[in-house]
C-alpha cells in the first residue's frame, strides 16, 4: 500500500454542477442557498416552468421542439431524447470545464433519462464527470425503481464515477422524525459535502496540498466511488471523524476493498500527530492491503478543538460494500418456538443429532458476528447523528 504526497498547488480549476430534471434542480437550489463558493451551478430540464424556479446561473431547456417545454412525463425515453435534441447546447454550457458534477433523482423522466447522456458528453469533451444521484424511496412503487435501476446502469457507463444515494436510507439517520422536505436536504447534503470537499481540497492550501491531477488520478475511469466527509471534537476526535467518513449511513457504499483513496485531514493548530496517524491507519486498514492513498493535510484556524476528515474512494473490484442496516429483524416470541419445533430435514429420514449440533453451533458464530457488526455500525450512526447537521 502506497502513500503519495503532493506539493501542487493548482487551484485555478473549473468546477460545474448539473442539476438535472426536478431532483436535481432542487439539489442545485439547495446547494446554491447554502453558500457554495467557487463553483457553477446548471439547471437542465425539459419542463421550462420549472426553470422558472432555478436559482442556478444557467438555465437551460432542452427538447423543446420534442416536448413543448412541457416536460417528459416520467418518461426517461422523452427525457433521452430530449437531451439528445440539445446536445450541441449541452457542449457550449459546458466547455471550458475540468470537473462536473452531475446531479439527478433517479426514477422519473428528465433526470433518468437525460443524465446518461449528459454525461456522455461530457466525458467526450475530456471533463472529469462524476455523477451523484438518489434512487426513490420504496413508496414510490416499482415502476420508478424499477426506471432507477435502469437509469443508475446507463449513468455508470458514461461517468469517470458514480455515488449512489438511496433515499430509503434516510429514515436510518435521524433519532428524530424526519420529514419529507428534510429529508431531501440530508441527502442533498451528500452532493453539498462532496462538492465543498474536492472544491477544498484543490484549491485551499496546507501543509500537504493536494491539487485537481489527484482527484483525478483516484477518479477517472473509476466506476463506483465512495466519497464521505466526517467531523468531529473532543476526544478520539480524528478517529470518530475518520469512522463517519468511510461508512456513511446515506451512501451506498464503505470503502472496504477501495484500491485509490484520497485521504483529507484538516485540523485545529492543536492536532497531534498521534491522532493523525489514528485516522489515517482506519483509513488504510479499511481499504485494500494495496491501495494507492494519497494523503493531504492543512491546519484551519476556525476549528478549534475539531478534524474534518474527507475519503475519497474508487476501484473497487465490482460494486463497493454496502453498510449494514442499524436494525436487524427479529423473530417474534410466537414464532421461535415454531421455528425450534421444525426438525431438521434428513435424506433418510432419521434424525441426526451431531450434525445438528454442529449446525447449531455454526448459527451460533454466526449470529454473534452479525450482532458485533451491527453494534459497530451502530456507533458509526451514532456518531453521524451527532455530528452530521454541523456541515
Amino acid at each position: 500500500m502506497g502513500f503519495s504526497f503532493d506539493a501542487g498547488t493548482e487551484n485555478n480549476v473549473n468546477i460545474k454542477v448539473v442539476g438535472v430534471g426536478g431532483g436535481g434542480g432542487n439539489a442545485v437550489n439547495r446547494m446554491i442557498s447554502s453558500g457554495i463558493r467557487g463553483v457553477d451551478f446548471i439547471a437542465v430540464n425539459t419542463d421550462k416552468q420549472a426553470l422558472n424556479y432555478s436559482a442556478a446561473t444557467i438555465k437551460m431547456a432542452v427538447g423543446e421542439k420534442l416536448t413543448k417545454g412541457l416536460g417528459a412525463g416520467s418518461n426517461p425515453e422523452i427525457g433521452r431524447k430530449a437531451a439528445e435534441e440539445s446536445a450541441e447546447d449541452l457542449k457550449k454550457v459546458l466547455e471550458s470545464s475540468n470537473m462536473v458534477f452531475i446531479t439527478a433523482g433517479m426514477g422519473g423522466g428528465t433526470g433518468t433519462g437525460a443524465a446518461p447522456i449528459i454525461a456522455q458528453i461530457a466525458k467526450e469533451m475530456g471533463i472529469l464527470t462524476v455523477g451523484i444521484v438518489t434512487r426513490p424511496f420504496a413508496f414510490e412503487g416499482k415502476k420508478r425503481t424499477d426506471q432507477a435501476t435502469a437509469g443508475i446502469m446507463q449513468l455508470k457507463e458514461e461517468v469517470d464515477a458514480l455515488v449512489t444515494i438511496p433515499n430509503e436510507r434516510l429514515k436510518y439517520v435521524s433519532e428524530q422524525k424526519i420529514t419529507l422536505q428534510n429529508a431531501f436536504e440530508v441527502a442533498d447534503s451528500v452532493l453539498l459535502q462532496a462538492v465543498q470537499s474536492i472544491s477544498e481540497l484543490i484549491t485551499v492550501p496546507g501543509l500537504i496540498n493536494l491539487d485537481f491531477a489527484d482527484v483525478s488520478t483516484i477518479m477517472r475511469n473509476a466506476g463506483y466511488a465512495h466519497m464521505g466527509m466526517g467531523r468531529a471534537s473532543g476526544k478520539d476526535k480524528a478517529e470518530e471523524a475518520a469512522k463517519m467518513a468511510i461508512q456513511s449511513p446515506l451512501l451506498e457504499t464503505s470503502i472496504a476493498g477501495a484500491r485509490g483513496v484520497i485521504l483529507n485531514i484538516t485540523g485545529s493548530p492543536d492536532i497531534g500527530l498521534e491522532e493523525v496517524e489514528q485516522a489515517a491507519a482506519m483509513v488504510q486498514t479499511s481499504a485494500h492491503p494495496e491501495a494507492h492513498i494519497i494523503f493531504g493535510a492543512a491546519i484551519d484556524e476556525n476549528l478549534e478543538d475539531e478534524v474534518k476528515i474527507t475519503v475519497i474512494a474508487t476501484g473497487f473490484d465490482d460494486k463497493p460494500a454496502m453498510p449494514k442496516e442499524p436494525k436487524a429483524a427479529v423473530p417474534s416470541q410466537e414464532a421461535a418456538p415454531q421455528a425450534q419445533a421444525q426438525p431438521a430435514e434428513q435424506g433418510d429420514g432419521q434424525a441426526s443429532q451431531e450434525p445438528q449440533a454442529a449446525q447449531n453451533e455454526e448459527e451460533g458464530r454466526a449470529a454473534t458476528s452479525k450482532e458485533e457488526k451491527d453494534r459497530a455500525f451502530e456507533e458509526i450512526l451514532s456518531i453521524f447523528n451527532k455530528q452530521h447537521r454541523s456541515f
